[in-house]
């Protein structure tokens, strides 16, 4: 895997799991889905979020901003992942200075309303720039910034993680409009019912802008790469790096395209129905399965063992 921007890509430092193959395996998994099959455990509700997958193009193909998730956290800790989060509340509490597809058109796609519709995108976005400092966002429908460095825009990145500014009120100060044109809804996978934390996640993709570079600046990450998808796919392959089953089944979906435009142009074709996980009792084994991605089933043996 290519060095990336601030650090290189390792392998599996994850805490309070297991891993087959790169995948990540939390051990609380079989007494929690026997729990949901008993009908003793009731589902959270899941929180709305948004992730991007933030391409450049290199000599060998299109490159991936990843960030890896740091080891002292509880779940999934060394696990790779993309710059994203959970839906702010007021991501949709007035209309934000807005140029591209409107928000009728993104609704139809994210298959949501009108008002979620803003709430996610703006969230993508957002978090991009909390967590990456990549801003698609410009001074006209035809334009975005080139430079999001400096102690002002670190000033505001910060006011942004720490909630005392919201998105809106962001665009709104520096006379910005949010480029949703540079943006494009991939994929869409929704955390499994045993689970205690659940996220309904939306996955973009969008590539860097020109005059744009990612920093390492997401404190839930200690490493940040830039990859291609093929190279990240063939660590989860081998176990050297860590992943969750939404990770790697969409940087497996990007490995066919020879430029983020390509991708970018592709995307409109990706199906974004929910993927959830599935488990089934079989012969006294817990069977985890996520539907159409037949490589993350997991077979889980009486005594917890998974296989």
């Amino acid at each position: 895997m290519p060095n990336g921007q601030n650090g290189h890509a390792q392998g599996p430092a994850a805490t309070g799991g297991t891993t087959a193959g790169g995948q990540w395996y939390p051990p609380e998994w079989p007494d929690r889905i026997r729990a949901l099959a008993a009908g003793t455990l009731t589902p959270v509700a899941p929180r709305r979020a948004a992730t991007v997958m933030l391409l450049r193009d290199t000599p060998d193909g299109p490159a991936v901003h990843m960030l890896r998730r740091r080891s002292s956290m509880a779940f999934a800790g060394g696990a790779y992942a993309y710059p994203g989060g959970g839906v702010d509340p007021r991501d949709d509490d007035h209309l934000v200075g807005w140029a591209g597809p409107g928000l009728d058109a993104w609704a139809e796609r994210l298959g949501t309303d009108t008002k979620g519709a803003q709430a996610l995108v703006c969230a993508a976005v957002r978090e991009m720039f909390e967590e990456a400092g990549v801003l698609l966002a410009g001074p006209t429908a035809g334009t975005v910034v080139s430079d999001t460095t400096g102690e002002d825009w670190e000033a505001d990145r910060q006011a942004l993680v720490a909630r005392d500014l919201s998105f809106a009120e962001f665009l709104d100060r520096r006379g910005l409009l949010l480029r949703s044109d540079l943006l494009a809804g991939w994929a869409r996978w929704i955390t499994p019912e045993f689970e205690p934390r659940r996220y309904d996640t939306w996955f973009f993709v969008a590539a860097l802008p020109e005059g744009q570079r990612t920093r390492n600046v997401s404190t839930e990450a200690d490493r940040t790469v830039w990859t291609r998808p093929a190279d990240a796919a063939d660590g989860y392959d081998k176990g050297e790096l860590l992943m969750m089953p939404p990770t790697i089944a969409t940087l497996r979906s990007l490995e066919p395209y020879g430029t983020a435009a390509d991708a970018l142009a592709a995307a409109a074709g990706q199906d974004l129905t929910p993927v959830l996980a599935e488990a089934s009792l079989e012969n006294g084994e817990l069977v985890l399965s996520w539907p159409g991605h037949d490589e993350f089933t997991k077979r889980v043996r009486p005594g917890g063992g998974a296989a």
